[in-house]
């Protein structure tokens, strides 16, 4: 294998490596820029078409430890999504069914009460 190709193998493995930290530190906003590179990165080693797999494994391995990072991250945001939206129904009331099938709302009181002891 050439310079150019251990070097790209290289640049992938540390881009992995930055994208791991950004989805262990949750600072998801870095992830675009990230992906694009390693698109353009993958397109590159492509074109090379020097890379043996016993070079490529080790990257194939944190990429895949990534992904699962990365589909923790959205389970996450997912759930939160879910337990805001649910925070939202609760907010606007109460719904109950009567003995005839009927839904019944019962609306939340939005005024905030301020207690003031001595």
């Amino acid at each position: 294998m050439d310079n150019n190709g251990t070097d790209l193998i290289d640049a992938l493995d540390a881009l992995l490596e930055r994208e791991r930290n950004a989805l262990l530190n949750g600072d998801l906003t870095e992830i675009p820029e990230i992906v694009a590179e390693k698109e353009r990165l993958i397109d590159a080693l492509a074109e090379a078409g020097t890379a043996q797999a016993e070079q490529l494994a080790p990257v194939q391995m944190r990429a895949t430890q990534n992904q699962l990072l990365l589909q923790s991250a959205m389970e996450g945001i997912r759930s939160v999504a879910d337990r805001m939206a649910e925070l939202r129904k609760v907010r606007g009331g109460l719904q109950t069914y009567d003995r005839s099938g009927q839904r019944q709302q019962f609306a939340a009181s939005h005024t905030p009460r301020l207690e003031k002891r001595a």
